[in-house]
C-alpha cells in the first residue's frame, strides 16, 4: 500500500526519534507541570488487539501530542498516529517523525484525502492495534467551551473503516489542566470506556458525531467535578515534575530549622 501520496504531510515514522521524544516528552512534563495523573477505565486496557481504535479528545491545549505519546507508552504499546490540522503541521512538522499526518477541514477533498489515508493507516497488517487519536474540534478551544462543535471527519472515518473491517473502537479521551495546591499546574487525563462498533451496530454519521460530542462534554464535566471536588484516588501519577520554587524554598526551611535545632 503505497502511503504519503496522498496527504500533503504524511508519516514519516522514525523509531528511534519516537525514543528520543518519549524521554524528551517527559522531560518536558516534568519541567512544566507539577505532576501528570491519569485516570484510567480498566476497560479499555482489554481492548482486542487486532481490533483498530480511535481515541477521539478535546482539544484544548498545545500540549495534546505530547500526552498522546506519553499514554501510548505507558498504557498502550500501539502503533500510534495522529490527525493534525495542516497549517499547524506545518509550523511542527517534527511530529511526523512520531505518526501525525496533515489534514485541511478547510478543503473538502484534501480532508476526505486525509480521512481515506487514515483508514488505510488503521486497516494496515501489523503485530500491533494501530490507534488513530484525532480531535474532533478541529482548533484549539478553552476546555470549558459550549458546544464542542465536532466536525463530521471522525465519524466519516470510522465508516470507511467498518466498510472493510468487522469492527472498531471508539474511546473517549478528556484533558484539563488545573492549579491546586503548587506553583506549577497538574495536568489531568481521562479514558472512557471503549465503544467497539461493527458495521450493524454503527449509527448514521450525524448520530454518531452527536454521540461522540455528548459522550466528550459529559466526560468533561465528569473531570472538572473529580477535580474541584479533590476526588482523586482513581487517578494515577504517571509523572511527577521536578521540585518547583515553592517547594524548594519549603525544603530549605526545614532543613534550616533542623540545623537550628541541632545546635
Amino acid at each position: 500500500m503505497q502511503k504519503g501520496s496522498s496527504v500533503a504531510l504524511s508519516v514519516n515514522r522514525s523509531w528511534l526519534y519516537t525514543l528520543w521524544f518519549g524521554w524528551y516528552s517527559r522531560r518536558q512534563f516534568r519541567r512544566f507541570f507539577n505532576s501528570v495523573r491519569v485516570v484510567m477505565d480498566p476497560e479499555t486496557l482489554r481492548m482486542e488487539r487486532g481490533v483498530p481504535v480511535v481515541f477521539y479528545a478535546n482539544h484544548a491545549y498545545w500540549w495534546d501530542g505530547f500526552w498522546s505519546q506519553l499514554c501510548t507508552e505507558k498504557y498502550f504499546h500501539q502503533n500510534l498516529f495522529i490527525a493534525i490540522e495542516e497549517p499547524q503541521l506545518r509550523k511542527h512538522r517534527f511530529f511526523t517523525r512520531i505518526g501525525a499526518f496533515s489534514i485541511l477541514r478547510s478543503n473538502a477533498r484534501s480532508a476526505l484525502r486525509s480521512l481515506e489515508y487514515a483508514a488505510e493507516l488503521l486497516l494496515q497488517p501489523s503485530g500491533r492495534q494501530n490507534a488513530l487519536w484525532i480531535f474532533p474540534q478541529g482548533e484549539l478551544h478553552h476546555v470549558d467551551w459550549r458546544p464542542l462543535g465536532f466536525f463530521r471527519g471522525t465519524a466519516t472515518l470510522v465508516s470507511r473503516v467498518l466498510a472493510r473491517s468487522p469492527s472498531i473502537y471508539l474511546v473517549s479521551v478528556v484533558s484539563r489542566i488545573e492549579y491546586l495546591d503548587e506553583q506549577r499546574p497538574e495536568l489531568f487525563l481521562s479514558f472512557k470506556q471503549p465503544l467497539k462498533l461493527s458495521p450493524d451496530t454503527c449509527p448514521g454519521m450525524d448520530a454518531l458525531t452527536d454521540l461522540m460530542e455528548r459522550t466528550t462534554a459529559m466526560h468533561l464535566d465528569e473531570l472538572k467535578e473529580m477535580v474541584v471536588n479533590r476526588q482523586l484516588q482513581k487517578a494515577e501519577t504517571v509523572v511527577i515534575g521536578t521540585p518547583s520554587i515553592n517547594r524548594r524554598v519549603e525544603t530549605l526551611g526545614r532543613i534550616m530549622r533542623f540545623w537550628r535545632r541541632e545546635k
